[in-house]
This record gives structure tokens, sequence and C-alpha cells, in this order.
């Protein structure tokens, strides 16, 4: 992207104030500077988008989603651009920004399909048959806050923004620093599909400010990042009586079961882990094999590992992208560290890459992690996998739901006994044969996690309910008086007995 374009695109934030570099994470060169806003920024971003919800509550559905299917075919015709502000921005590979777009446009199609049916008034049983009526509107709750990381920026920016929009609330949005050019391109296609500019505002800074300054002023908060964040989110939002939805943290196991081919189980669990350099929610951290197995499936996942092509490239010839920033890489480094000094073997990998470039890290294996390791119990969020063996399936059940953690988890293995095990697992999302993407790839599914991994789900209708009121709407017929009175009561109790044993049968 030119450097006009980025000005331009950069022009829709305020720039009175003080201003942050934005580094390439490939090269360490600086892309542009980036605005960072105050409260009275935000306020005015939430002042005017709250001007722009009431107009558009009023906008029929039909009219809404049309404006998606829109930004759907906006999205598909600027692929190529929107993958390069991925990798620009995150650093990931071409194929990882590629899914990450296939995921994004699949969100605006999604909820296009499915506003209208979804958010229909429908008529539900009434309490009294033939005597009334009830029905249930869904409303928007009014202004949503969407706080979003830099890993997935495009994705999760359409996976919350869009459903909220959909429900005909506006959308105050704060994109991370790291991100905000692929968050603002994202807004601009909207807007170009008829999206009013007001309706949507994207604003940067930091979290401490910007971030509690949008909780504290919207009517429902939808938050990605860290569980310790979301605690404090959580808090903000409980005080104020607001509807949150967290998706957070996640330690995320993979079992591969004794009936499994280790060739495969090990081709599964490469993409399970390493996709987008491991920085994903989602992505597997730690691998329980069968003892009688480990030793071969260690061997092939080596192989396969140390076979990945690490680099930077606008094609697709490289497997695994950079890690996005310095923090990043003294993180994946620092937990690697740790757990070798306290025992643990390193199989491949376990070593940063400068020759590459100034943040690109080894996909890499450890195995015989320590409990006293921190890796063993924490997120590393990076390029790291951790290998243990298990004699017991029941064992290996228990160590996989040995966490606080519960967002995802997979199972390796002949699908019906892999099935048997995936009902044991204490996860919001259980995939089989697969790390990750089976489930979170449907737009169907709900995505979210159990335990301090998060609460509420994105995706699926409950998706786009979650950022409206249910309103329900009692109507008497008329042409029978309901009881008022003690008298009332006595004469219509035989009748509603009568009714009340009918009723069972329906």
């Amino acid at each position: 992207m030119s450097e006009t374009s980025i000005a331009s695109l950069v022009a829709h934030l305020p720039s009175g104030g003080a201003t942050v570099p934005v580094i390439n994470p490939s090269n360490s060169k600086k892309i542009y500077d980036l605005p960072q806003l105050t409260t009275v920024d935000v306020e005015r971003a939430v002042q005017s988008a709250k001007a722009a919800q009431l107009d558009w509550q009023a906008v029929p559905v039909v009219l809404r989603s049309q404006i998606l299917y829109r930004l759907h075919d906006e999205l598909l015709a600027n692929e190529a651009k929107l993958l390069d502000l991925l990798q620009l921005e995150t650093g990931k590979s071409r194929a990882h920004a590629f899914e990450e777009t296939a995921g994004a446009i699949g969100a605006a199609r999604y909820y296009a399909k499915i506003a209208r049916k979804t958010l229909a008034r429908k008529r539900v049983r009434a309490g009294v048959p033939f005597l009334t009526k009830t029905f249930v509107d869904h409303v928007p709750v009014g202004l949503v806050g969407v706080i979003t990381p830099w890993n997935y920026p495009l994705a999760l920016t359409m996976l919350d923004v869009l459903p909220a929009l959909a429900a005909g609330n506006a959308v105050v949005q704060k994109a991370d620093n790291q991100a905000a050019l692929t968050v603002l391109f994202a807004r601009h296609l909207a807007i170009e599909a008829g999206l009013p500019e007001k309706l949507w505002q994207v604003v940067a800074g930091d979290g401490e400010v910007v971030g509690n300054s949008i909780t504290d002023q919207v009517d429902y908060i939808a938050f990605t990042g860290s569980t310790a964040t979301g605690r404090k989110v959580a808090e903000r939002a409980a005080s104020r009586l607001i509807g949150c939805a967290l998706e957070l943290g996640g330690k995320n196991p993979m079992i591969v079961l004794p009936g499994a081919d280790p060739k495969k189980a090990a081709e599964i669990a490469l993409a399970g882990s390493f996709g987008s350099a491991g920085q994903l929610c989602v992505a597997i951290e730690r691998i329980y094999v069968p003892n009688s197995m480990k030793s071969e499936f260690l061997q092939q996942l080596k192989q396969k590992t140390e076979s990945l092509l690490v680099g930077r490239s606008s094609d697709y010839s490289i497997d695994v992208g950079s890690l996005t920033g310095y923090n990043q890489l003294q993180r994946v480094q620092g937990f690697v560290n740790d757990a070798v000094d306290k025992g643990a073997t390193i199989v491949a990998g376990g070593k940063s890459l400068p020759e590459v470039g100034p943040y690109f890290y080894a996909p890499t294996v450890v195995t015989d992690v320590k409990a006293a390791a921190r890796m063993s119990r924490q997120e590393v969020f990076g390029p790291v996998v951790d290998v243990e063996g298990y004699d017991e399936i029941d064992t290996a059940i228990e160590w996989a739901n040995d966490t606080d953690y519960g967002l995802n988890a997979s199972v390796v293995g002949p699908k019906k006994d892999a099935l048997r095990v995936a009902e044991k697992l204490m996860a919001g999302s259980v995939n089989i044969n697969e790390g990750f993407r089976a489930s979170f790839a449907s737009m169907e599914s709900p995505m979210g996690g159990m335990k301090t991994s998060g609460q509420g789900r994105r995706n699926g209708e409950g998706g786009l309910l979650r950022f409206t009121e249910a309103k329900s709407i009692g109507i008497a017929a008329g042409f029978l008086k309901l009881p008022t009175r003690g008298k009332d009561y006595e004469r219509m109790a035989p009748l509603m007995k009568t009714m009340l044993r009918w009723m069972r049968n329906f």
C-alpha cells in the first residue's frame, strides 16, 4: 500500500495529539506514525455514533443485509490489498493472511444471510392459549464497543462489528496500534458498500485510556485479548450493568489416540500449532501421545517442523511468518529458556532467526516439560508446542482438562473413539482430526471459551442476538375477559385446570 493510501486511511483519526511509530515486523522499518487518541476524542466518537444509530435502527433489516452483501463483494475485490496489509502489520505468512481474509469474507456473507430471519418478530407459545398471544422482538442495544487485538485484526473485526451493525447498532471500535490500518481499510470498504460513515467509528490509543473510556460509555462491550485484561473489562462492564462478550486466552491441548497414524497426526499437529506463528488463541500448545507412539511421533513432528520454510514473502512460498514484535519475541524465548532451565528438552527449533528478520522465531517442539515450568500452565502465544507421553487415555483427558483455560481442544484418531474423548473435554470447541480450523471456520458454530477463556459466544445466531435486547409483547385476544378479582378466578379456575391438563401434551 502506498504512503498516500496509508495517509488517507490514518486521516480518519484525529491527529492533534501524540503519535506512535508502527513497525513492520518483517524488517523493523517504520510503516507510519499512528495518532494516539484521548478520552475527549473517544467521547466525540461516541456522540457521533449514537446520533447515527438512531437513523440506522429505523433502516429495515433487509437493507442492512444488502450493505453487508456489498461489503462481502468489496472484500473479495480487494483481497490482494487486504493480504498485503495483514502481512505488513502482523508479519504473518501469505497463507495465514489468506485464512484470515477468507474468514472475514465468510462473516460478511453469513450475517447478511441470516440477519432478516434471526431478527424478525417471532410468535412464541402463549401462556393462556386462545386468550393471549405472545411475540418476541429483538431490538438493538444501542452503541456497541469493540476492542480488537493485533493478531487477527480483520477476521475479529468482522466477527464482532458486522453482527453488531446488522442488529441495528452503532459501533465504536478500538483497533490495536499495530493493526489499525487493516481495521481502517475494512471500515473504508464498508462505507464504499453503503454503510453510513459515522455509524462505525475507529479509534486507537493506550488501552487504559481509550479502552476504559469506550467501556464506560457504550451499551455493550465485545473484547478479545488476554484473560488478565478481560477480567478488568468484565468488572468495568459489571459496574455499569452492561453486557459483555469476552474471548480470552487458551492453553489448548491435543490428544493423539492409540489408533492414530503418527505421520498423519504430526501433520495435523503442525497446522494446529504453528498457524500465524502460533499467535492465535485457538492454536495447539500441548500434545499428549501414547508412550508407545511418542518416539515415532516426535521423529515425525521434528522432521516436519524443521522442513517448514520461515521467512517473508508476498507469495505463498513461505510456511510461517514473523512474530509481530519485539515483546512477542522476548516472551516466546523466555518461555522456552525457562522450560529448558527446568529440565525440558528441545526437539526442534528453540531459537530466534535474526538472519531472516528481527522477530522471526523457529517453530519449536519441546518435551519433558516439568510442572514448575511456566510453559506447563501459561499460554505461550507463539510457535511452541510441548509433547508429552501417556499410558492411559483417562490420564490424557485429565491432563487436557487440568488447566484454568477451556477455549479449544483437539483429538486425533479413529472418529468414534475421538468423539467419545471429545465429549469429556472441557473446551468451547473440540476438533477431531484437525487442530482448530474445522470449528473455527464454521460461522454457524458458536465460538468461545469455558472457564477463564471467556464468556459469551461469537458466530451462529447467538453471535448476532448478543447485540440485541429481547422484548416480549403480549396481546390479550379480547373475546374473553381475563380474571381480575378473586371471584373471577374462582369461576375461571376449573377451565384453567382443564386447559393445563390439555397443554401437557403439546
